[in-house]
């Protein structure tokens, strides 16, 4: 599908995210203006707190994107509130020193004749500094606001809408015309922004600009506080990007069991928080997280076999096998349990221990031998690739520790692959030696055939290995031993009080209450 026609068809989608990003970006931008020029006003007067100030705003754009957002979860949880209040954040430094700067530059002559003509210090600043001052602190606002609606993008990571979900998406499935559809759209945004506030300040003198940017104003006020449309359901599922396109996701789910919920974009991690702080009902999740059991959380039974099994495997270049035969009986000594998987899951992400220490001390509880400090090789003779989930980190230390400790060959891991297509695109192109992956997504996902429900794991899994040595030269090694299945959950007494037990009891309740 080309990018255009792929626009035409999600016209809908992209507006909706154009809007959620355009009212993140211009609220957090509203608020940097009032601070930073409020900020900037202060440290002329007070020149002694110039330095520190103008140093505090210019650590904080320092800071890397995703790791403010990530100081804003914890204090103020996911959506939009963190969102508008990192690109705040990010917007005071340009705002505020070209506020100092064009209120301090302004030449001395100009203040000494309006004090001689008896203005308060108030005067000054109304009549004399600010305008004189203002083609200045508007090039720091246009910085600001070009700045932030890149920076926006990140922003779905955490809930908070807008084009980047588009972008991340894409980046999952390695589908450009979804890339472009958010990214084309972000780009007019900041280009028609700019262009609007170099505008503004090449005719800031002109009252009827000023009266124009107030019914704008207005107009952007009115929009972000009306009543958000009605949602289709009164159940909100919180669903990460890949899940709701891929193959295997929520678009054949939807079509299997029809499941009018509504939706929201979020990443991995973060949907097992918005579950247990109530923020959604719904998510899809991974039958072996750990998280399962530290939020408990209730699996809703698949009664209809919609999806199929996901017995973990590693998949390794043939090319690899032959230069290093040895690994085969390595990489087949590792085998681990739902429970055991269950229990690995949560002693990292509840328990905090590190990957390298968790993976250690698993294949030491097993008897097998380990090299704790592997994957870390300049050069490595197997490169071992994970996905951006703990499990698969996971088991890309595992590997790389066994290996390690039962051969004579280096490792290096190349660890958070952003999506199923894109690591396997690197394994292909040996960019990457192997990694873990699921029968149920190499089935329905990479050779994209239909998934038979009377099968058993087995024939699923000697159906991909067949398909996989004939398409694409890469070998299915024996499965670890366990199920990863994709599911459905719910908060444990939201679902009893419900009486929901199975999709298709979601789905009665659905329709019920519509």
């Amino acid at each position: 599908m080309s990018t255009w026609q792929y626009i035409v068809d999600h016209r809908e989608e992209i507006l909706l995210q154009t809007e959620e990003h355009l009212l993140i970006t211009l609220t957090a931008i509203a608020l940097a203006t009032a601070v930073g020029v409020s900020l900037g006003i202060l440290i002329t007067r007070k020149p002694w707190m110039a330095k520190g100030i103008l140093g505090l705003v210019g650590i904080i754009q320092t800071i890397p994107s995703l790791a403010l957002l990530g100081f804003m979860l914890p204090l103020l949880g996911i959506g939009t509130l963190p969102a508008v209040v990192a690109l705040f954040l990010y917007a005071l430094l340009p705002i505020v020193s070209n506020t100092y700067i064009g209120i301090t530059n302004i030449s001395k002559p100009a203040v000494e004749a309006a004090i001689g003509m008896g203005m308060t210090r108030s005067q000054i600043l109304r009549y004399v500094e600010l305008p004189l001052a203002l083609p200045t602190i508007l090039t720091g606002i246009k910085t600001a606001t070009v700045i932030n609606v890149g920076v926006a993008t990140l922003c779905a990571f955490i809930g908070a809408g807008g084009l980047g979900q588009l972008i991340f998406r894409g980046i999952s499935l390695n589908n450009t015309p979804m890339i472009l559809a958010g990214a084309i759209p972000a780009s007019f945004l900041a280009i028609s922004l700019d262009a609007f506030l170099g505008l503004v300040q090449r005719h800031y003198k002109s009252k009827m600009l000023w009266i124009g940017l107030f019914v704008v104003a207005a107009i952007w006020l009115a929009v972000s506080l009306w009543p958000e449309r009605s949602p289709t359901s009164s159940l909100t599922a919180g669903f990460n990007s890949e899940f709701i396109e891929r193959a295997d996701g929520f678009v054949r789910l939807d079509s299997t069991y029809n499941l009018p919920l509504t939706i929201k974009e979020m990443e991995i991690g973060l949907m097992y928080q918005a579950l247990h702080e109530g923020k959604v009902d719904v998510i899809d999740g991974f039958s072996t997280d750990g998280r399962i059991k530290a939020y408990d959380l209730k699996l809703l039974k698949d009664d209809q076999q919609y999806f199929p099994p996901y017995e973990a495997a590693p998949i390794v270049n043939n090319a690899t096998l032959t230069l290093h035969p040895q690994l085969r009986q390595v990489i087949n000594m590792l085998k681990i349990t739902n429970d055991e998987m269950v229990e690995l899951n949560y002693e990292v992400d509840q328990n905090k221990t590190d990957l390298q220490t968790a993976a250690f001390d698993f294949l030491q509880s097993k008897g097998l031998q380990a090299h704790k400090g592997a994957g870390h090789s300049d050069s490595p003779h197997i490169v071992i690739g994970s996905k951006a989930f703990t499990e698969n980190y996971l088991m890309a230390h595992l590997f790389a520790q066994l290996i390690e400790g039962n051969t004579n060959l280096q490792t290096k891991l190349i660890l958070g692959f952003g999506g199923t297509k894109i690591i396997f695109e690197a394994l292909k192109a040996k960019e990457i030696d192997m990694y873990v992956e699921y029968t149920g997504t190499g089935l329905l996902v990479l050779l994209d055939e239909k998934y038979t429900p009377d099968a058993t794991p087995s024939e699923t899994y000697q159906r991909v290995k067949k398909g996989f040595q004939h398409q694409y030269n890469i070998t299915w090694m024996e499965p670890i031993g366990f199920n990863n299945t994709f599911a459905l959950m719910m908060r444990r007494n939201m679902a009893d009080s419900l009486n929901i037990h199975t999709i298709s009891d979601l789905s009665d309740h659905l329709h019920h209450i519509k």
